[in-house]
């Protein structure tokens, strides 16, 4: 990195802020274009080697992140420095886009050093080591990308570098919170399963006996590893288990402005997520009275989980729900389908089973060596009795189906992915805003049965009802996520415990007791889960004051198609883009 910065001193374009501000638009824009080319090539890439591989950029496939605390130090150092050059360009010597890039990459930069420097995960979540380098070999194996033995060649350079990567976690770990280790330790049997099992099963196709035998050493090492690494978490590391998982008031107010571009005061946005889980409450307990007044809502909801295809049916039942949405949304004029493609429906690799029931795998931005989509469904166990069978099918109701159709595939995760070709700058095909990306699908549920997709598609009256209480129910899930992560991180709106936002979530939104507490877990770390509701509020929002705007002549088509057009941006910088001002998002 040293030598990086040495040859890009000597650059008159990285001169002092006093000299940049000097710049003509036309040096701006060179400048901003090298140092953005260079921060995602010279550094950030390299930092994170398979956030490239899973972009489909493969230089990086044989490298591994390092995580030494020399290592994070020195990234942090570098952030340092990269936000100081490109802070130096002057925005107003920008034309739009560009300058809206740069407030992204700035904003990425500052929120990887809250994370960093303040947060500290490193220091904190066990978790972050094993997932980590688990994730590192499944970008490598998950598709076709190129021939089994190039792959399995960069898992083997990959694995071998695992086992080094146990020992910094064993010095990096000061007082986690109890939670973290708990979380840790029950999702490391799953890594070690996924290493034992499904690793080599993917590369059973290659060829080369030698690298099979190479691959036999590193991958064993890398189970003995996982094995020793969850040995030492339980009997060393979760006693001295001590620590807070909190983020406060500040952190969390910093991570949100720079990740999302959203600076609402937190009780106002606290204020804001109330409002919509009452009045998701009260549309819930109005359409659950119009399928049946003497039923509640509680028992409308069993109703609703005995409406399930049988398990042989499931992925030709959500292969029909792909062909009824792209009708729809031709018809109807929702949004351009860039391509009349649909996912491929496959059965959930088994390595995934665990954790997710349905899942959107698209490929990423750069990749070239394959452009299949995937769509995993998991199907339940064979050898599960029937009364097991069927409880785990209930997740699978007509209302789940639609809801999970609509926000993976069509107009959902799948759309987003038919046009990131059309993203127009490299910055935006890197860097994704949660309450876009995620955001979005959210506000597809909810806007496809404004749009009639229910009712037009349901069998009976009573089934559109049902669908529209499902769609209910899931967002009174995002909402109870929205309210627990900003009172159990920061206190606004009054401290809550763990045993309180599980609470929360079965009576305020109506999930049950298992999700809740997978919920309130899940809240702990992944703090801005707030982002589905946010999001969607955002998008809304727009929405309703484009067509304020344009009156007679707004189009829904074309306002999702300009949505598209502006990439997975902050909501800020799409409404900067289309309302052509400064007004807030929310």
């Amino acid at each position: 990195m040293r030598t990086l910065l040495a040859a890009s001193l000597g650059l008159a374009l990285l001169a002092p802020a006093a000299h940049a501000q000097r710049l003509s638009a036309d040096g701006a824009a060179q400048t901003w274009q090298i140092l953005s080319d260079q921060y995602f090539d010279d550094f950030y890439l390299k930092s994170n080697p398979s956030t490239g591989t899973a972009l489909g950029l493969h230089q990086y496939d044989t490298q591994l992140e390092k995580y030494s605390q020399d290592a994070f130090k020195a990234e942090i150092a570098s952030l340092h420095a990269w936000e100081k050059k490109l802070d130096a360009i002057p925005s107003d010597a920008l034309d739009a886009e560009p300058r809206a890039d740069r407030e992204i990459l700035l904003g990425s930069i500052r929120a990887q050093l809250v994370q960093m420097e303040v947060l500290r995960t490193w220091e904190k979540n066990p978790d972050l080591y094993a997932t980590g380098v688990t994730s590192s070999v499944f970008t490598v194996m998950e598709r076709p990308y190129a021939p089994a033995n190039t792959r399995l060649r960069a898992a083997i350079e990959r694995e071998k570098k695992i086992p080094a990567v146990f020992e910094d976690a064993r010095k990096n770990l000061k007082n986690p919170p109890k939670v973290y280790t708990e979380i840790a330790l029950q999702q490391i049997d799953g890594d070690i399963s996924f290493f034992q099992n499904d690793v080599p099963s993917a590369f059973a196709g290659a060829t080369d006996k030698a690298e099979q035998a190479e691959f036999a050493k590193t991958n064993a090492a890398v189970v003995d590893a996982l094995q020793r690494y969850a040995a030492w978490l339980k009997s060393d590391l979760l006693p001295r288990s001590n620590g807070d998982f909190r983020w406060g008031a500040s952190a969390y107010s910093a991570m949100l402005a720079n990740q999302e571009m959203v600076d609402t005061p937190l009780d106002k946005l606290l204020a804001i997520g109330m409002e919509d889980l009452h009045k998701n409450q009260a549309a819930f307990a109005e359409v659950a009275k119009e399928i049946d007044p003497n039923k509640t809502p509680e028992q409308e909801l069993a109703d609703l989980a005995t409406i399930h295809p049988a398990p042989k049916d499931l992925l030709n039942t959500f292969h029909q729900t792909f062909d009824s949405l792209q009708a729809f949304i031709r018809e109807h004029h929702i949004i351009t389908l860039p391509a009349q493609t649909q996912p491929t429906l496959e059965e959930t690799p088994p390595f995934m089973r665990a954790t997710t029931q349905a899942s959107m795998d698209p490929p990423g931005a750069f990749e070239t060596g394959t452009t299949k989509a995937y769509f995993n469904v998991t199907l339940p166990d064979p050898k599960w009795d029937a009364a097991r069978t069927n409880e785990y099918m209930a997740a699978f109701n007509v209302g789940t189906i639609v809801s999970t159709s609509v926000h993976e595939a069509f107009p959902g995760h799948y759309v987003q992915f038919l046009w990131q070709d059309k993203f127009p700058s490299r910055t935006r095909k890197i860097i994704g805003a949660s309450t876009y990306i995620e955001g979005w699908a959210h506000y597809c549920e909810q806007m496809m049965l404004e749009q009639g997709y229910g009712d037009a598609t349901a069998k009976t009256p009573r089934e559109a009802k049902l669908i529209h209480l499902g769609q209910l129910q899931d967002a009174l899930l995002r909402d109870a996520r929205f309210v627990v992560a900003i009172r159990m991180h920061t206190g606004v709106g009054g401290a809550m415990t763990m045993e309180q936002a599980e609470d929360f979530f079965v009576k305020e939104g109506y999930q049950s007791r298992p999700i809740a507490e997978v919920e309130t877990k899940r809240g702990t770390s992944d703090a801005l889960y707030l982002y589905y509701t946010l999001g969607k509020l955002e998008i809304l929002k727009l929405r309703a004051d484009v067509q304020a705007k344009q009156g007679a002549s707004f189009s829904l088509q074309q306002f999702h198609d300009e949505l598209m057009l502006q990439g997975p941006v902050p909501l800020k910088v799409a409404r900067k883009a289309m309302m052509h001002d400064d007004s807030p998002v929310l």
